[in-house]
C-alpha cells in the first residue's frame, strides 16, 4: 500500500546518476556457437542463443502502475530489436508483464507463459501462445524452453491472487532466468534437474524490508547462494536500477552482490554486474538443447479449474512425494492378497474334497457294514430257526419211533 501511494518508506534517489548505463547504439550479434545476453533493465534481457532472439519479461514502458517512473532508459531501443523468435513470461506482476510493451509485438510472436495466463494473451489477439506448468518443456526453433518453479506468487487485480502460475525459465538447458523468487529448496531442485548451467540471471533488488519481502524476493546474499544452488557457473544481476520497488538504497543491491560473490571465493569475471544496455557472451559448455518439438508436448491446464495455483503447486509436490509410497503399498497389498487368496482357495478346495469324499466313503462303509450286519444277523437267525426246526423234527421222529407221544 505504501509503494502504491508513493509514500511511506522510500529510498533517496540521489544515487540514480550512479546507476551505470551503456547503450551501444544497436544490438550486437554473437559469433557462431556463442550465447549473448543484453540487459535492457529490471528483469528484461535479450537472450541470443542457438540463432534465436528471445526476450525475458519485456518492459519498455517509462512507467508501470503503482510505482515511480523509470530511473534509467531501456538499454536497447525498441527500434534496434531484430525479429523476436520467442518471449518468455515469468508471472503476471506489472513489472514483469507490461501490457503496453506486449501490444508492440506482432500478434504471431511465439509467447511462452505460465499456466492459466494464456487467456490474457488470447484477449489481446496473440495466436501462438504456449501455456506451461512447472517442469514442462516446449521448443522453439529447436531450442528448449523449460518452465521451472519459483518461490513467489501472482496477482494482477483485486480478486485474482495466485489464480495464475509463476516461475522461472531454463533456456536451451544453458541459461536460467529466475524471474522473481525468494530463497528456498526449489533452487536446488532446478540444479538437480538441469546440471551444468552456464549462466543464472538472478534478481538482487526489491528485498527491503527483508522480513516482509523474503518470501518472494531474494536479497543479494541469497541470490549468490541461489546461483550456487542451481549450479550455474556465472551470475548476472537484475531486478535493480530501473524501478523503485522497496526501500534499500539504489546501489546497495549490486554492491552487496559483489561482496557476497567475493566472500564465496568465486572468480570475479563470472559475476556479470551488467550496466543497463551492456552485452556479454559465452560459449556454452554444451550446445543448446535441440530436441524435436513432438517430444515436448505441454499439458494444458483447464481454464475452469478454480484451485489457486499456489495450492496446486503444493498439491503436486505432495502427490509426487506420496506416489512412490502408494505404489509400494499397492504392490504389497496385491502380493498379500494373492498369497492369501490362492492358499485360501486351495484350502477350501482341499477341505471340500476331504469333507465330501471321505463322507461318502464313510456313508458307503456304514451302509455296507449295516447291510452286512443285517444280512449276517438274518442269516444267523434263519440258520438258528432252521436248525431248531430240524432238531425238533428229528426229536419228534425219534420219540415216534420209540412209541412216545409227540404233542403235549
Amino acid at each position: 500500500m505504501s509503494v502504491t501511494w508513493n509514500g511511506g518508506v522510500r529510498p533517496c534517489l540521489g544515487d540514480a546518476d550512479l546507476i551505470p548505463v551503456r547503450r551501444q547504439g544497436g544490438l550486437p550479434r554473437p559469433e557462431a556457437g556463442r550465447t549473448m545476453v543484453t540487459w535492457v533493465g529490471h528483469s528484461t534481457f535479450v537472450v541470443q542463443i542457438g540463432g534465436l532472439t528471445i526476450l525475458t519479461d519485456p518492459v519498455w514502458s517509462r512507467k508501470i502502475p503503482g510505482v515511480r517512473g523509470r530511473l534509467t532508459p531501456p538499454g536497447v531501443a525498441w527500434s534496434d530489436l531484430p525479429k523476436i523468435d520467442a518471449v518468455v513470461i515469468s508471472h503476471n506482476h506489472y513489472d514483469h508483464l507490461d501490457a503496453p510493451t506486449v501490444r508492440r509485438l506482432p500478434r504471431d510472436t511465439p509467447m511462452f507463459v505460465p499456466a492459466r495466463l494464456k487467456p490474457w494473451f488470447d484477449r489481446r489477439g496473440f495466436t501462438d501462445v504456449t501455456e506451461l506448468d512447472w517442469w514442462e518443456s516446449a521448443t522453439v526453433g529447436g531450442v528448449t524452453l523449460d518452465f521451472v518453479p519459483a518461490h513467489h506468487w501472482s496477482r494482477r487485480g483485486v480478486f485474482d491472487t495466485c489464480r495464475t502460475l509463476w516461475g522461472g525459465w531454463v533456456i536451451g538447458r544453458s541459461v536460467y532466468f529466475a524471474g522473481d523468487t525468494g530463497y528456498g529448496e526449489r533452487l536446488a531442485q532446478i540444479g538437480e534437474r538441469y546440471p551444468g548451467l552456464d549462466l543464472a540471471l538472478m534478481p538482487v533488488g526489491g528485498y527491503d524490508p527483508h522480513w516482509f519481502a523474503k518470501a518472494a524476493h531474494v536479497n543479494p546474499a541469497e541470490a549468490v547462494r541461489g546461483c550456487l544452488d542451481v549450479g550455474a557457473r556465472r551470475m548476472a544481476t537484475m531486478h535493480w536500477g530501473t524501478f523503485v520497488l522497496s526501500s534499500e538504497p539504489l546501489m546497495v543491491p549490486v554492491e552487496q552482490a559483489r561482496a557476497e560473490w567475493e566472500a564465496h571465493g568465486l572468480a570475479r569475471e563470472d559475476l556479470w554486474d551488467l550496466a543497463v544496455g551492456e552485452s556479454r557472451a559465452f560459449t556454452p559448455a554444451c550446445a543448446p538443447s535441440r530436441e524435436p518439438a513432438e517430444d515436448k508436448v505441454p499439458v494444458p491446464v483447464p481454464a475452469s479449474r478454480r484451485e489457486p495455483a499456489r495450492e496446486a503447486g503444493r498439491r503436486r509436490d505432495r502427490e509426487a512425494a506420496r506416489r512412490p509410497v502408494r505404489e509400494v503399498a499397492t504392490a504389497r497389498a496385491s502380493a498379500a492378497h494373492r498369497d492369501a487368496s490362492v492358499p485360501a482357495s486351495a484350502r477350501v478346495s482341499a477341505a471340500h474334497r476331504d469333507a465330501s469324499v471321505p463322507a461318502s466313503a464313510r456313508v458307503s462303509a456304514a451302509h455296507r457294514d449295516a447291510s452286512e450286519e443285517t444280512t449276517s444277523g438274518a442269516s444267523a437267525a434263519h440258520r438258528d430257526v432252521r436248525e431248531e426246526a430240524t432238531s425238533g423234527v428229528s426229536a419228534a421222529s425219534e420219540r415216534m419211533g420209540a412209541g412216545e407221544p409227540v404233542g403235549g
